[in-house]
């Protein structure tokens, strides 16, 4: 008789089907949990919590299916193949159990009294520290949540983790925190990893899981992991009342517990908070896919008590995906404006935050090759600020040898002509058939149309191909000289007669009346590299005309705030060039605004001042804002710092606030934003 493994099927009276699709289900379960925790998953965390819900609800409509070995009562999966020790856990480690809509979130509010903590989810690897008479004596992972490996050498070189804690820190105490990698230290660690012959990491959470299992701690100290703390387990001397007063002794004691953090008093702020974070979910340092709502008062908690696996005290709103995976069908290659040549992936449409994707930037070259992808890989996407599709990374392990480099072009995709490097060093290459390339001039003509420049409604993309196509423009120098003859050689623009229809007769108006615009939105329309509005205002602003911008010497130039030496150059460079010079002149002769004049102006009452404008505002847009700021001569900041000199505050303001007042910043209401702009710090006093 030899040896085998118990059964933990469920009970065989069951139907054969059912009992077939549970244990399919419950084995697919198991092997994709175990591949998150000890190796490189192969699907998506929203796949992963499709096949979990579905095993979920076959044991909720079958309870007799619900045995006790089932992956839904399991926490983690235990380690394999592990190079570390094992480490019990002084007290349980458990996970949480997800809701995934607004209704679900208040029903389990509804049951659960508060008040609460709401906490962002952090998406990396799970941590066990215990501290005895104030020392670090253990780091663990979370394993089976009983049972994890012993990874102290490896959290002893974590500077996050302090090696003995300050105060009067108890005589044991077990803290729960997660590790991870920034999203911005990832690019740099997997072409890190490359070079060492390694294979990439798909995400951060991956690279933060293989770096804490790394055998040399001096290599998991290159890895620039962090670590915050979001739970305590088994403590002696140690009785918080509530988990908001056991994270302000563990920041005391010089752990690292999270800025995010925020005590919610009703069900209605913690859907406030749900709703907040589900927009703003970039703003965080870290990687987070989820916000826990945990109930604050620790002596409720052991009321509500827990399951198997999670503690009925706290729950997980995940928020809808933005990683997937997909296949990467091929990397092709476009021209901008610039003359910058960008690869871009080709990818099998995917369903992503909100919008189905199909195309990816991927920078250039050098990028391709730090993020290792191959043509045909399955890889992980994601939405880079809700907005913006971004390649990860590749699912090497799905590779099965078909797969292919990306050969970066030498030529020109659209003109033919050998591409380079603008200078030395330069990681993107570019055509420097820079006037006639039609994809550049094409990418120039609409940018020229588009709202931050001169916003001309009637020429998009078709029309600025066709009139290059056509012959009707060698560059945009002729722009404004446009005559319904020159339109009469365009398809886009005329009738089936041959004459300019209703688009051609509005591109004419458009034209005629945008000539007369700010001397910043010029300069923008020029695409000088480098000079973007924020420069153009700040250049425009101070020298008033584009002839004292052209005479100025770089250094002048560079000595505006929000300049600087590398913005100076780039304008300075562009003037060198003959045909760049008579587009300007071509420009002036047609009628468009050079200068400006001392009663346009506004009157520069933030000069020298960083705003952050946090929320709502009633007589702003956010637009409005930004530009009301930059024409006084102000910096319109995104985050808040100690060089910020005033926060406006409006309907709806999130943590830059929260921020303002943890610094000492002067937060300002709408009504005193509009004094400061008309008349600077002195109309705020009295």
């Amino acid at each position: 008789m030899t040896d085998s493994a118990p059964d933990t099927s469920p009970d065989t009276s069951v139907d054969a089907d059912l009992h077939r699709e549970w244990d399919e289900l419950a084995e697919e379960v198991r092997r994709h949990r175990d591949l998150y925790y000890n190796g490189q998953p192969v699907i998506s965390d929203k796949e992963f919590d499709e096949l979990f819900q579905k095993l979920t609800k076959l044991e909720e409509a079958h309870p007799e299916l619900a045995v006790p070995e089932s992956p839904t009562k399991e926490v983690g999966a235990a380690p394999t193949d592990s190079a570390f020790a094992d480490a019990e856990h002084p007290e349980r480690m458990m996970s949480l159990d997800n809701v995934f809509s607004e209704d679900e979130m208040r029903e389990w509010l509804d049951k659960t009294p508060g008040p609460y903590l709401t906490e962002l989810k952090i998406d990396g690897l799970s941590i066990d520290l215990v501290y005895e008479n104030g020392e670090l004596t253990r780091a663990a992972t979370r394993g089976d949540g009983r049972v994890g490996e012993d990874i102290t050498v490896n959290a002893r070189v974590i500077k996050d983790i302090p090696q003995a804690l300050t105060g009067d820190a108890p005589a044991f105490l077990e803290v729960r925190g997660e590790v991870f990698i920034r999203p911005e230290d990832f690019p740099e660690l997997n072409e890190q990893r490359q070079a060492e012959g390694g294979k990439p990491f798909a995400n951060p959470r991956n690279a933060a899981a293989g770096s804490l299992r790394q055998k040399d701690p001096e290599a998991v100290r290159r890895r620039k992991l962090r670590m915050i703390c979001h739970g305590i387990g088994a403590r002696e001397g140690f009785t918080p009342a509530t988990q908001h007063e056991a994270y302000e002794k563990l920041a005391e004691w010089g752990l690292p517990v999270s800025e995010y953090t925020r005590r919610a008093e009703t069900a209605e702020e913690v859907i406030e908070a749900v709703t907040y974070w589900g927009e703003h979910r970039n703003d965080a340092i870290h990687e987070m896919d989820g916000l826990v709502v945990k109930v604050d008062d620790v002596a409720k908690q052991r009321s509500l008590g827990a399951t198997s696996r999670a503690p009925r005290w706290a729950i997980a709103y995940k928020y809808p995906p933005q990683e997937v995976t997909t296949k990467l069908n091929d990397i092709a290659v476009s021209v901008g404006r610039t003359g910058r040549v960008t690869p871009f992936a080709v990818l099998e449409p995917v369903f992503v935050s909100g919008s189905t994707v199909s195309m990816s930037t991927l920078h250039n070259q050098h990028e391709v090759k730090r993020k290792g992808v191959l043509i045909g890989d399955t890889v992980v996407v994601r939405k880079a600020g809700e907005i913006i599709p971004e390649v990860l990374g590749p699912v090497a392990d799905l590779r099965d040898g078909s797969e292919r480099e990306f050969v970066f072009p030498e030529n020109c995709p659209v003109c033919g002509t050998k591409l380079a490097p603008a200078k030395e060093g330069d990681a993107d290459w570019r055509c420097p058939n820079t006037r006639s390339c039609p994809a550049q001039l094409g990418a120039r003509l609409e940018y020229i149309a588009s709202r931050g420049a001169f916003d001309i409604e009637a020429l998009g993309e078709k029309g600025a191909q066709d009139l290059i196509a056509s012959g009707v423009l060698v560059d945009e120098g002729d722009l404004f000289d446009l005559t319904e003859d020159d339109l009469k050689k365009s398809s886009v623009y005329t009738r089936k007669d041959g004459e300019v229809n209703a688009a051609g007769k509005k591109l004419l108006v458009n034209l005629e009346t945008v000539r007369e615009t700010d001397l910043w939105r010029v300069i923008v329309a020029l695409s000088i590299r480098h000079v973007g509005p924020t420069a153009a205002r700040a250049l425009a602003s101070r020298f008033g005309s584009m002839q004292e911008l052209i005479d100025a010497p770089v250094d002048t130039l560079a000595e505006t705030d929000g300049v600087g030496q590398v913005i100076a150059e780039s304008f300075k460079d562009w003037f060198t060039v003959d045909w760049h010079r008579d587009i300007v002149t071509k420009w002036a002769d047609a009628g468009v605004t050079m200068e400006t004049s001392e009663e346009d102006r506004a009157p520069q009452t933030l000069e020298g001042l960083t705003v952050v404008v946090t929320g709502s505002l009633e007589g702003f847009t956010r637009d409005e804002v930004k530009e009301a700021i930059l024409s006084r001569g102000g910096k319109a900041a995104g985050s808040v710092s100690k060089k910020t000199d005033y926060v406006v505050v409006g309907e709806n303001a999130g943590s830059k606030a929260a921020k303002a007042e943890q610094l000492g910043r002067p937060i300002l209401s709408e009504e005193q934003f509009v004094k400061l702009l008309e008349g600077g710090p002195d109309a705020l006093e009295g």
